[in-house]
């Protein structure tokens, strides 16, 4: 009965959607008494009548067009489930966009593609880095690797990591003007500070203080708008300054920057990846999205 039912939904379906017996059936491949028979036991299982019927016209009832609605639903999530495992059965190919930040991207990201490609050579990767938003849909990218949370419902999401800030100096520098023991002692050091290059605002600096998140802007001689110069700054002896640990992880592997005001570190946000509705079965996204989870998890 239940096969049946399904049956007389597809016919249903096609009919209400193409407005006759013969051009539904001639899209699924059968006949137009087929149709109109699975359409009649459905009418009579449901107990409704579906389509008001003339001989040169075929029209939805009330109750035709409410199910209808219903049914070409189930149809699509039928094809979506048969998308998934065709899917699922073949190696991801093709190409791939993937937008991030330039501190993400070069630290995180591409030091992971070459293992990716190697494991599904296949897929061909375009890394775009830039501090701005891109629009994925109007610009046709697969995947981007953001901070803060999803704001556009066109959009799936993946939280990676939390994203925590930190101090660090050059030992050299901390050696020579001592190592504050709390935020209040910045203002005698020197220190070094980003501006954001999309908005051209300035950073300011989360402590967990008291059970609560104070924010700070500590005064700058010295201000960029790349991580990268900040934290080659600091390991010249350039003072204090805050950047992601995933920044500044190989600077502290050589000694040439250290932590400082650890205890007064706090999680600014979340590291999230994004991709479009219209990229759920892809398998290259899918294998991406896995990657970027794993190279994440290794983060320091």
């Amino acid at each position: 009965m239940v096969l049946e039912r399904l049956s007389g939904l597809i016919a249903f379906a096609r009919a209400g959607t193409l407005g006759s017996y013969t051009a539904a059936a001639r899209s699924l491949s059968i006949t137009p008494s087929a149709i109109s028979k699975s359409v009649q036991r459905l009418e009579k299982q449901l107990g409704v009548v579906l389509f008001t019927r003339t001989t040169r016209s075929l029209a939805l009832t009330a109750e035709g067009r409410e199910l209808h609605e219903r049914a070409v639903r189930l149809l699509r999530d039928a094809d979506e489930i048969a998308q998934v495992a065709a899917s699922a059965r073949s190696e991801p190919s093709g190409s791939l966009r993937i937008a991030a930040s330039l501190p993400i991207g070069v630290h995180v990201i591409a030091p992971a593609l070459p293992a990716f490609r190697r494991r599904y050579p296949r897929l061909s990767i375009d890394l775009r880095l830039s501090d701005r938003f891109v629009d994925l849909v109007d610009e046709g990218v697969d995947i981007a690797v953001r901070i803060g949370e999803l704001a556009d419902s066109r959009l799936l999401s993946s939280k990676l990591a939390p994203l925590r800030l930190c101090c660090f100096a050059a030992p050299a520098y901390l050696a020579a003007r001592g190592t504050p023991a709390h935020p209040d002692d910045l203002a005698g050091h020197d220190v070094v500070t980003l501006h954001y290059q999309s908005t051209g605002q300035p950073l300011h600096w989360p402590f967990g203080i008291g059970g609560k998140v104070l924010e700070v802007l500590p005064a700058s001689a010295i201000t960029t708008d790349t991580s990268e110069a900040l934290v080659a700054m600091l390991a010249a002896g350039a003072g204090i300054g805050m950047a992601a640990p995933f920044v500044t992880a190989p600077y502290v592997a050589r000694g040439e920057l250290v932590p400082v005001l650890g205890d007064f570190a706090v999680e600014r946000s979340s590291i999230t990846a994004i991709w479009p509705e219209s990229r759920r079965t892809n398998q290259g996204v899918r294998a991406a999205i896995e990657m970027l989870r794993e190279t994440f998890n290794r983060q320091p």
